[in-house]
């Protein structure tokens, strides 16, 4: 008898778990359906049989999401662009703001790793400004910056900065003081050494880190636009939901979430190339 390997039986687990889900989303809707009855004559007089928007079906929801995806790309005006576009400008934004938070992050959180100093000064300002909500800076953000687009490119900035730099920070503060010792051994200047002897001990702290802040930068788009509207996911379910269309809303939801799974993905295949074995 053959044995199915962990992955086989984990992924044959999943699609079946899948599968059952929504054949019970499916039956469970038709028979909401089903059991909607004659309507008494008041009920009618109230408008109770007038059409209503309920929650469609995965059949629903498939048909929409092969509609969509057979042509992403559409641009018919400023209120009705294809899914790819809408994604293009999320994705725009999020690297945007995160490769701007990555320079000043990884940069200070070796500086705080290094530095008893610098970490005793500047930890007063993290703990301080870490725990207020991305989306509490979208007002003063608008009010300062005067541009939606960039108003949104900040808050993902200001979200993904704290798990850089606190990871980076904790990472460096952690390699090995023997290691450190050696580099000085050989007479290494403080920026060979950063880059040399602290900077690979490091990384896959400093990678868990952008992994974290990629997830968190994801999450906050889609909130900041359905605030400022316009383009990207975020307006997208929100004017699908304005329009009543809770097919397309469970579809663009669906969509978020692949593209946070392939982000995430991308920085965990980068985790596993800087993880080293001791």
């Amino acid at each position: 008898m053959v044995r199915l390997s962990e992955n086989r039986r984990a992924a044959i687990w999943s699609i079946a778990l899948l599968f059952a889900g929504l054949f019970v989303w499916e039956i469970s809707i038709s028979a909401q359906a089903i059991n909607t009855g004659e309507l008494t004559e008041y009920e009618l007089l109230t408008g109770a049989g007038t059409a209503k928007a309920g929650v469609p079906p995965p059949s629903e929801v498939a048909v929409k999401a092969w509609q969509e995806l057979s042509n992403p790309f559409y641009d018919a005006g400023p209120n009705d662009k294809g899914i790819g576009i809408q994604i293009g400008y999320s994705i725009y934004r999020v690297l945007t703001g995160y490769f701007l938070a990555a320079i000043i992050a990884i940069p200070l959180g070796f500086l705080i790793g290094m530095s008893s100093v610098a970490y005793k000064a500047l930890n007063p300002f993290i703990q301080v400004l870490r725990p207020i909500s991305p989306l509490a800076w979208m007002p003063l953000a608008l009010f300062i910056i005067q541009d939606s687009e960039a108003s949104a490119i900040f808050v993902i900035f200001i979200c993904s900065i704290w798990p850089m730099l606190l990871n980076t920070a904790f990472g460096v503060a952690g390699v090995r003081e023997d290691w450190v010792n050696v580099a000085r051994t050989h007479e290494l200047g403080a920026f060979k050494t950063a880059f040399t002897v602290v900077l690979p001990a490091a990384a896959p702290t400093i990678v868990t880190g952008m992994r974290i802040s990629i997830g968190i930068a994801w999450l906050v788009i889609v909130a900041a636009e359905m605030l400022v509207g316009g383009t990207g996911i975020g307006y997208y379910v929100w004017n699908e939901w304005n329009n009543l269309d809770l097919t397309s809303v469970i579809f663009s939801i669906l969509m978020i979430g692949v593209v946070g799974m392939l982000l995430d993905a991308a920085f965990g295949l980068l985790q596993r190339r800087v993880t080293y074995i001791e």
